[in-house]
């Protein structure tokens, strides 16, 4: 006589519901890891292996945060009581390690030649200053009388694009409608370097 079978028990997974053996295919493996190391470790070993080493670098890095300063034990002056300088600046770090940039507040202005006589004057960096490029576009378009858009640029950062060649005269206008940016601040892109306007 033949063997009964039994039914197959499937393990679904609570976040996006798919079985659990495919939940690295699903559509955001990344919101079922938690779900799945609490619910299914035997069936994807490397995620509590990584769970377990996230946890213990996130233990390490909260040590290393903390200070412990030795200035009242040995009767010695800390730096803050001797009024010295060594103020600990916040740093952002980036996933990876990599530590942030601050962005510096400088106005890039570049000239763009297309099919070998259109000019394309672009104006990065005026939002840093607090200028709403849409206001700022309209502004440099009835100045010049041409063109001008606010569009991404290649960082995925708006930039101002004014039809003609305007580079030169668009350093006057820019400290004269905004005081706020100063004329030590705007930079011109003149074969790949940068230079100082004025």
């Amino acid at each position: 006589m033949a063997e009964k079978l039994e039914p197959v028990k499937v393990l679904y997974c609570g976040v996006c519901s798919l079985p659990a053996e495919y939940c690295e295919f699903g559509p955001d493996f990344a919101r079922c890891k938690p779900w799945l190391v609490e619910n299914a470790p035997d069936l994807y070993p490397d995620l509590l292996k990584e769970a377990n080493e996230k946890a213990a670098s996130s233990v390490s890095d909260k040590l290393q945060s903390v200070g412990i300063s030795s200035g009242g034990a040995d009767g010695a002056q800390s730096s803050a009581q001797t009024g010295g300088t060594s103020k600990k600046e916040e740093v952002k770090r980036l996933p990876g390690g990599k530590l942030k940039k601050k962005e510096r507040l400088e106005v890039i202005i570049e000239k763009v030649v297309r099919n070998k006589r259109k000019c394309i004057t672009i104006v990065k960096g005026l939002e840093l200053f607090g200028i709403k490029l849409s206001d700022a576009s309209k502004k440099l378009g009835k100045k010049f009388a041409t063109g001008a858009s606010v569009v991404k640029g290649p960082t995925e950062k708006e930039q101002i694009d004014v039809q003609g060649d305007i580079i030169y005269d668009i350093v006057e206008f820019i400290t004269d409608t905004w005081p706020d940016v100063p004329e030590r601040s705007i930079f011109f892109i003149e074969d790949g370097k940068k230079v100082q306007a004025g």
